[in-house]
C-alpha cells in the first residue's frame, strides 16, 4: 500500500483563536503565536513576523465595527507551518506588487512576507470574508 495515500490528512498541530480587530488583537495574535510556536518546539522567526504583518493588515485594511478576525496557525505532517488570518473585508483583496510601493503608499508589509515565506495567497470567502495566508516549509523555519 502506498504510504503517502494511506497517511492521514490531519494536521499535526492546530491552533485557532479568534481576536479583536484592534491593535491590542493584533499585538495579541503575535503573542499567542509565539507562545503556540514555542509549545510546539518550532523556531519563532520568521514565523512570528509573518504573524504580526498579517494580523496588522487585518486591523488596518479588513477591519468592519463589531467584527474581529481570526488567526490559525497548522502544522502538516510534512512540516509545513501554514499561517492563516481572516478578516471580515472579503472586498478588500491584497495584490502582489512587482515593483515596490511608494513611500506613501502601503503595501511594504506584505512585501514582507512575500520576502519570508516560501508561499501566500489570499482565500475568498465564506462572504464576506477572505483568508490571508502564508506558508513555511521545514527549511524555511529557521
Amino acid at each position: 500500500m502506498n504510504q503517502e495515500i494511506a497517511a492521514p490528512r490531519t494536521p499535526l498541530h492546530q491552533f485557532t483563536v479568534p481576536l479583536s480587530a484592534t491593535r491590542r488583537g493584533a499585538r495579541l495574535a503575535r503573542l499567542l503565536a509565539a507562545g503556540q510556536l514555542r509549545s510546539w518546539e518550532l523556531p519563532l522567526d520568521p514565523a512570528r513576523s509573518i504573524v504580526a504583518e498579517l494580523a496588522a493588515n487585518a486591523v488596518v485594511h479588513g477591519r468592519v465595527p463589531g467584527r474581529g478576525f481570526r488567526l490559525a496557525l497548522t502544522v502538516t505532517a510534512c512540516g509545513v507551518l501554514r499561517i492563516e488570518v481572516t478578516d471580515a473585508r472579503g472586498e478588500s483583496v491584497p495584490v502582489r506588487r512587482s515593483v515596490l510601493p511608494e513611500p506613501a503608499d502601503s503595501g511594504h508589509g506584505l512585501l514582507l512576507v512575500e520576502e519570508l515565506a516560501d508561499r501566500w495567497g489570499v482565500l475568498p470567502g465564506p462572504v464576506p470574508c477572505k483568508t490571508v495566508w502564508a506558508e513555511l516549509e521545514p527549511g524555511g523555519l529557521r
